[in-house]
């Protein structure tokens, strides 16, 4: 074990998974689904950077997606694949500290990345005839850069709180490093530390999810108006995608915030599963939702996958 002191840590022992029975079983779902994540955003990395007919504002907000649930992802997946799979479960003071940083900067700039793909698609659909002039490419770019920044800033911020709190003991009982499970394993009263927080979770669902939400509510009522039935269900089609995108991300949230409020008192299995689902779930969809839905990547893998068909039997067909 670390050695440690009242102010002081070399590392943390991850515990949260310690009451399980099929750990090997978890850890290699959590691999699989980490190398989904990674095939799939890659794939529509690769397909938006390599076409310059797709260097265009919502495919901008796709690949800032991609990169953001890449990061948001990896800082989790790494730790519990390394706690479960190879029984490794000391974390370093620094790693731990540095994994959290990356993991909450993801965590916003997620949320921020829907807000700006709502907006872009609500500018599209109201303003079709202005879009071009309004999100322009270095506008998308800086908005994408000024998300970064916030989540930056506040995240050092949070930061610094946890670098300078006193730890007691070097126990997470979490199943990886965040901001909660590090303010939990120090010995202060964890309630005065989750203002900064309990902020942004409002600004989140009483400002951000109200806002997006009512965006989709603008577009729906200006898509019913559409008299060409194709563009309506084009319309329809790209809207569902960014739909099933925003909720995937905040269904977790809403249901763990809302049970807490209403007085259920969730055990550390059931929270431990919920911040499972929310950190993996989401950057598993998005790329399969913009590869299945996106006609023109959906076009483009289609090609592509076509290509590799082709060139294969050409290869077996010379042999």
């Amino acid at each position: 074990m670390a050695n440690y002191t009242m102010n002081n840590v070399d590392s943390f022992i991850i515990t949260g998974f310690d009451h399980l029975q099929n750990k090997k079983l978890l850890g290699f779902l959590i691999l699989i689904t980490y190398m989904l994540i990674l095939l799939g955003n890659g794939i529509n990395l690769c397909i938006i950077l390599t076409d310059r007919h797709l260097h265009k504002p919502m495919y901008i907000l796709i690949c800032n997606l991609a990169v953001v649930d890449i990061m948001y992802s990896s800082t989790c997946s790494t730790t519990m694949i390394s706690v479960l799979l190879a029984e490794i479960k000391t974390v370093s003071y620094y790693s731990c500290i540095s994994r959290m940083f990356f993991y909450h900067v993801g965590d916003f700039t997620e949320c921020m990345a829907l807000t700006l793909m709502a907006i872009d698609r609500l500018v599209a659909i109201r303003l079709p005839l202005r879009y071009h002039s309004i999100l322009t490419n270095s506008r998308t770019w800086g908005l994408i850069i000024l998300t970064w920044l916030i989540a930056f800033t506040l995240m050092v911020v949070l930061t610094l709180v946890v670098d300078n709190v006193p730890y007691c003991q070097p126990v997470i009982r979490y199943v990886f490093c965040d901001y909660p499970s590090m303010i939990r394993a120090a010995c202060v009263n964890p309630e005065l530390y989750f203002f900064l927080p309990a902020m942004i979770n409002l600004w989140w669902f009483c400002g951000l999810f109200p806002f997006v939400m009512c965006t989709y509510a603008v577009m729906a009522y200006s898509v019913s108006k559409l008299s060409n039935n194709s563009s309506r269900k084009q319309m329809i089609n790209t809207c569902l995608s960014h739909l099933i995108v925003l909720l995937s991300f905040y269904a977790p949230k809403l249901v763990s915030n809302l049970l807490t409020r209403i007085g259920v008192v969730l055990t550390l299995t059931e929270r431990n599963a919920i911040l499972i689902i929310a950190s993996l779930i989401p950057p598993l969809i998005n790329p399969t939702v913009y590869c299945t839905r996106t006609k023109e990547i959906r076009k483009r893998l289609d090609v592509f996958l076509h290509k590799k068909v082709v060139r294969r039997n050409l290869k077996i067909l010379s042999l």
